[in-house]
């Protein structure tokens, strides 16, 4: 069947572009062609930064014939609704449609709309143009005298279009001045002629002979293995960097893999220094001694071209731009250990924070209370926890963290171990802003613990009085990941703090209950389960996630399974005689009163079940009173095997409406099972 093959070559792409550029080509072409009748067998998509290229295979020679019917008006309806039924139909006149009939709506237009399908080759000169001028570029740009807008300058247009084993034909269009043929071309530098092309295959290998790898994922692993081998080859190991692979992959057609050195007296510096300084400014990867694991005086760097010195100018260019860097960041770094931290707190007086939440100086003020209230809570010193807060802002002014903010808490810790701080408070410094997101690393350090809580709630409770609050996908201050995170280090911790004790406003007491819903229900918890423990005043996260725990642990049982549906049962039963009655049912069971066995042995269970399970909430054995929830399955089965709830009688009636009601406000006291289904 038909291949299309599509290639926009334009100037130089940016690297983060280029994976969406290439799914948004590749749906944008299919979607539209699907709509159009074309449906295709496969398609691929493909990005350097000179090229997008598409491939769809699979496609009919032309699209199929179509026949629909269209219901219209009534027979002898008004004019003006006849009228539009034509126009909609595209019929000239009503002689056109046919009559049918229904014996309920009796008789009615319809408009037999057949259509013959167009060949493929037609319907592809409409969609890849328009494709093309519509392309979901953030910001498009324009050169020269035409109106065309694309990333970068377009400069060709490859289209082809036929069977295998044929000569596919040019699907022919033209935007601007550019009009679509099949002609490429390589390497800019290596092999920057023209090439024809028949289809993807051959246009694959026309590029690999031109010095270009089309395919993303090949160029990254060129790269890896090569610097892999690189250095292992010196007795080295790469530190992998996934971000800066994909990166260097999209500025590169044809890698070449070098390696680079740098002055000893650079590792001085924090290695998270020297590998961001290397990283932001030469894109390069740093190395670690294998048998040390300490950071080498060596880089890795990719080329886009095959030198003709084996890569010694390259590489002594890196070199010189790397070393000025380096004696940058050096310099920052001294320069910033002369003065102590402290002496960096009245700066943050001039650091607005928010507008209307004051500076950094005054957070880190709130910061400080809060962590002291913290710290007895989750065992950690009070003056050492707020010592930490105290200075967990205090880097930002610096030189090191003014030039690369990634390094902000990392280069506290340095600094205060330095200036011979307490390794805890120092470690604090660092951990306060963690965890960063779902697979980042919890504090334990008690000290740490603290003021990452106070930093997070005093963020929190801060944006909840302005009401900046976050709105459908907009969180710009990343206020749900500062509730994960107090989420997942109370939890990872097991601490027991109520979340009342700091959070006063309903609102983000709630906030904070959708936070958790989602960290259980990513965690494998039930949906329902959840919403069944959290009430609106639940405030002790570690309590919630005990009983969401301990209720699926019940529910995977056929007792939990059985006692469920006795619990709905008797819920439905109350809930339909409540309201006939017009009157709640409290659960005051008269025991004095005549009772079937079954009525009596129940009864009697749900006195006991109702205290203990009292009593194991009370210790925050949770486990243990879903335990003993579940003893009540056999005398519940039997209840409604046996007895008749709406007796005659109606004392015996109201008594044993009661003992449903006791059944209820027992298993509530452990959760709202009328949340939980099945």
């Amino acid at each position: 069947m038909p291949e299309l093959l599509l290639e926009l070559f334009s100037e130089e792409i940016p690297a983060r572009l280029q994976r969406r550029a290439a799914e948004d080509l590749k749906k944008a072409v299919t979607d539209a062609l699907v709509e159009k009748g074309l449906v295709y067998e496969s398609a691929g998509a493909f990005a350097t930064p000179r090229r997008l290229a598409l491939t769809v295979t699979g496609l009919p020679a032309a699209s199929p014939d179509t026949r629909e019917e269209r219901k219209g008006p009534k027979v002898g309806a008004p004019q003006q609704a006849i009228d539009g039924f034509l126009r909609a139909a595209g019929l000239e006149s009503i002689d056109q449609a046919k009559v049918q009939s229904d014996e309920k709506k009796g008789d009615f237009y319809v408009a037999v709309i057949e259509k013959k399908g167009a060949p493929a080759l037609d319907i592809l000169k409409d969609v890849l143009p328009s494709t093309v001028r519509s392309f979901p570029w953030g910001k498009p740009m324009r050169w020269g005298s035409g109106r065309l807008e694309w990333v970068r300058p377009l400069r060709a247009i490859t289209a082809t279009f036929g069977p295998e084993g044929e000569e596919p034909e040019i699907v022919s269009f033209e935007l601007d001045a550019i009009s679509a043929g099949n002609t490429t071309f390589g390497h800019r530098f290596m092999a920057p002629d023209a090439i024809k092309v028949r289809r993807f295959d051959d246009y694959v290998q026309a590029l690999e002979k031109a010095k270009v790898v089309l395919d993303i994922y090949r160029r990254k692993e060129i790269i890896k293995t090569d610097a892999e081998q690189l250095a292992f080859a010196q007795g080295l190991d790469l530190i992998v960097d996934e971000g800066l692979l994909e990166e260097v992959a999209g500025l590169v057609e044809w890698p070449v893999v070098m390696m680079g050195t740098f002055d000893e007296t650079f590792l001085s510096v924090p290695e998270e220094a020297i590998i961001a300084t290397i990283r932001a400014n030469q894109k390069c990867f740093c190395l670690r001694d294998a048998a040390t694991g300490k950071l080498a005086n060596k880089f890795i760097l990719t080329s886009n071209l095959i030198a003709e010195d084996d890569g010694k100018t390259i590489v002594a260019g890196n070199e010189r731009v790397i070393r000025a860097r380096l004696s940058d960041a050096k310099f920052f770094y001294e320069t910033d250990l002369e003065a102590p931290l402290a002496d960096n707190l009245p700066k943050l007086e001039d650091v607005v924070f928010h507008a209307k939440l004051g500076t950094q100086a005054e957070r880190v003020a709130r910061i400080e209370k809060l962590a002291a209230e913290i710290a007895p809570l989750v065992g950690a010193d009070v003056e050492d926890a707020k010592r930490a807060a105290r200075l967990a802002k205090a880097d930002l002014p610096t030189g090191m963290v003014g030039e690369f903010p990634e390094l902000q808490g990392l280069m506290g810790r340095y600094y205060a171990l330095a200036q011979g701080e307490k390794p805890e408070v120092a470690t604090a410094i660092e951990e306060h802003y963690k965890p960063l997101g779902p697979s980042d690393r919890v504090p334990s350090n008690p000290i740490s613990v603290a003021v990452a809580l106070a930093d997070k709630l005093d963020i929190l409770a801060g944006f909840w009085a302005i009401d900046e609050k976050p709105t459908g996908s907009k969180d710009p201050y990343a206020l749900r990941r500062a509730a994960l995170g107090v989420i997942r280090l109370i939890v990872d911790n097991k601490l027991r703090i109520t979340l009342k004790q700091f959070v006063s406003d309903p609102d983000l007491l709630s906030f904070f209950h959708d936070r958790l819903k989602v960290s259980l229900r990513d965690s494998g918890a039930r949906h329902d389960l959840v919403d069944a423990v959290i009430s609106a005043d639940s405030d002790d996260i570690l309590q919630i996630v005990a009983r969401v725990n301990a209720l699926g642990s019940l529910l995977d049982t056929e007792d939990g399974k059985a006692l469920l549906a006795g619990y709905k049962r008797a819920a439905n039963i109350l809930a339909a005689e409540e309201k006939k009655d017009g009157k709640t049912y409290t659960g005051d069971v008269d025991s004095a009163a005549p009772m079937a066995p079954e009525e009596s042995e129940l009864a009697s269970l749900i006195g006991m079940t109702h205290d203990g399970v009292a009593a194991r909430l009370a210790k925050d054995d949770y486990a243990s009173a879903i335990t003993a929830l579940a003893g009540l399955r056999a005398p519940v089965d039997a209840f409604f095997d046996k007895v008749l709830v709406n007796d005659p009688d109606p004392a015996i009636r109201a008594n044993r409406l009661n003992l449903l009601a006791r059944l209820r406000d027992t298993m509530h006291l452990v959760a709202d099972f009328g949340k939980v289904a099945g």
